[in-house]
């Protein structure tokens, strides 16, 4: 090759050289990855509480109705009829021998009056009889059957007029009417009007199940307090009856009711209290004094284990198992496994 030819292909060259080291000072420098920051992991916290020492209640809490130890049922036990007039209404004061319901007569006052008449002549004409000294034996003696005779259907005929009058047996306030109006037919033995007495009261607590109640017996203390117009009053009484002192009754609707009742007997009544008032009654179950005890919410639970968590440190956790003893509404006592102090997370 000519030495001419040399020079310029190695001039070229460097040129190429010279651009490609200069094309990759132009291209942008990378920059270099920072490392991600360092964070500290932070805290668990926990709601804690000190098992501590004390006293523990079981109690049954609920809200009482007042109702009367003695009610009467009105019914016509005779015969049934057709109603003429229901006189009374719920809540209204009656006394003993009032009318409650008064059925069709069907003319039965007027026969009754009309022999009442006849009655009295008859009377009458024994008197004459009997005050007049030449009558024959045979005269009085049909005067006497007479008088007797008329005595009987006017009996008979009072026995049927008072069987279509259903009256109070009792002074009372009427608790219950059933829904009549005149021309209805009502049956015997129907219950139509009910008459407690208002003066003998006592405490009717319900349960939704019996063994919420399995362990009051009769005799247990109970604290009521009733409030009417902003006013509280407190009292105290006693079980009077429990599902297992309960009479028998083939009433099944009663039998259930009586299944999951207590009755309270008041010791004293405070002044103003009526038949349907509410009350909040307290009964004690059960108490123990000075034992360790924790929230219920501190109790834990799991494939057959009843066991807490307690706090060791401050940072520790730590399950421990358990035996409880009473439980309240809101406590559990611990007979093993804690002591006085020691912290358990809460649930």
């Amino acid at each position: 090759m000519p030495l001419l030819n040399r020079r310029i292909a190695c001039s070229a060259l460097s040129l190429v050289l010279a651009a490609a080291v200069s094309g990759c000072s132009l291209l942008p420098q990378e920059e270099e990855a920072l490392a991600p920051p360092l964070v500290k992991p932070a805290k668990e916290s926990y709601q804690t509480v000190n098992a501590e020492k004390g006293d523990i209640v079981v109690s049954i809490n609920g809200s009482a109705y007042f109702e009367s130890v003695h009610t009467e049922v009105a019914q016509f036990t005779g015969t049934g009829g057709r109603v003429q007039e229901l006189l009374v209404s719920s809540g209204q004061e009656v006394k003993k021998g009032d009318v409650l319901v008064q059925l069709v007569m069907d003319d039965l006052d007027l026969q009754l009056k009309e022999q009442e008449l006849a009655l009295e002549k008859a009377k009458y004409n024994l008197k004459q009889v009997r005050t007049n000294p030449s009558t024959e034996p045979e005269v009085l003696q049909m005067a006497i059957l007479q008088t007797q005779i008329e005595q009987l259907k006017y009996d008979r005929l009072k026995d049927k007029y008072d069987n279509k009058q259903l009256v109070s047996a009792i002074d009372g306030v009427v608790t219950f009417v059933e829904d009549l109006k005149p021309g209805d037919y009502v049956d015997t033995y129907q219950t139509l009007v009910i008459v407690a007495d208002p003066t003998q009261l006592r405490l009717t607590l319900g349960v939704d199940s019996s063994d919420n109640i399995k362990d009051v017996s009769v005799g247990f203390p109970a604290e009521v307090r009733v409030s009417r117009d902003g006013q509280s009053s407190a009292f105290t009484g006693k079980v009077v009856q429990t599902p297992s002192s309960a009479p028998q009754t083939l009433n099944k609707d009663l039998a259930e009711k009586y299944a999951r009742t207590l009755y309270i007997q008041p010791d004293k009544l405070p002044e103003n209290v009526e038949i349907g008032m509410m009350a909040d009654v307290t009964i004690v179950t059960k108490q123990k004094e000075d034992v360790v005890k924790i929230p219920r919410s501190g109790l834990r639970n799991s494939l057959g284990r009843t066991f807490v968590r307690t706090l060791v440190d401050g940072t520790k956790l730590r399950e421990v198992d358990v035996e409880v003893g009473l439980t309240s509404s809101t406590q559990i006592e611990i007979l093993n496994g804690l002591k006085e102090g020691d912290v358990v997370v809460l649930q």
